[in-house]
């Protein structure tokens, strides 16, 4: 390898921040985590758009369709911010997987009211994690990070709600 690839390889990408070191690498830590969290629940709406079935079909596959694209959105502004402050971000699948708490769900069948209950679960959970996060913010004076991380937590809310009335129809 030559000395240029060497060097491109060890290049500094600590982005100068004055939040300072202690702050990026926990900021930037926990930022991480939920990008493979997003990541994950992306995925998984995906999966459960591309493979619902049933009278409701053209109804669920919209929805899921609609909050995976809210999902996506989130992605680009969670690498960026990690970037912003100094850090690193996800660079595979494989680091998505070593980070991610929101567990896949590779069956051959889900009833559309398992997705739907399944969905809202772990949309909650994504949320108690912002929360988390956003005290993280809040003790580090990152109010830049903070102002998304609400945004997210009100999407996040709204998909809560949608996927909480959606499956309640089936339920009575």
């Amino acid at each position: 390898m030559s000395n240029d690839a060497k060097s491109r390889k060890t290049a500094n990408l600590a982005t100068p921040s004055d939040l300072g070191a202690n702050a990026t690498k926990e900021l930037a830590g926990g930022l991480n985590i939920l990008l493979a969290d997003v990541y994950a629940l992306y995925l998984k709406t995906k999966n459960f758009h591309w493979h619902v079935s049933g009278p409701h079909f053209r109804d669920y596959h919209l929805l899921l369709d609609e909050q995976a694209t809210q999902i996506d959105a989130m992605t680009d502004a969670i690498a960026e911010r990690v970037r912003k402050l100094g850090g690193t971000t996800i660079r595979s699948i494989g680091h998505i997987k070593r980070l991610q708490r929101v567990l896949d769900n590779d069956a051959d069948y889900v009833t559309p009211h398992d997705m739907l209950a399944e969905l809202r679960g772990d949309n909650i959970e994504l949320n108690k994690h912002m929360r988390t996060l956003h005290e993280l913010c809040d003790e580090h004076g990152d109010i830049a990070t903070a102002s998304l991380i609400e945004n997210w937590i009100d999407e996040t809310e709204k998909r809560v709600w949608f996927l909480f009335e959606t499956g309640r129809r089936m339920d009575g």
